[in-house]
């Protein structure tokens, strides 16, 4: 019988947890990339909004700039 409170197993991660990992690493991404800079029209932030969802793309070469 197991004590109330016991686990077993690795631990897990949350959802929300993981998301928000996901945001800050994509922000993060998206600014080294230089997509923050000069943020004036919406072109620029659905540039920026882009880079940071899909941020993966950015290190295969993947040009998320809206023209």
């Amino acid at each position: 019988m197991r004590a109330i409170g016991y686990r077993t197993g690795a631990p897990t991660i949350s959802g929300p947890l993981l998301m928000a990992t996901y945001l800050v690493i994509g922000a993060f991404v998206a600014a080294t990339h230089h997509y923050f800079g000069h943020l004036h029209v919406a072109k620029q932030y659905g540039s920026a909004v882009l880079a940071v969802l899909l941020w993966p793309l950015l290190f295969l070469g993947i040009n998320l700039h809206i023209h």
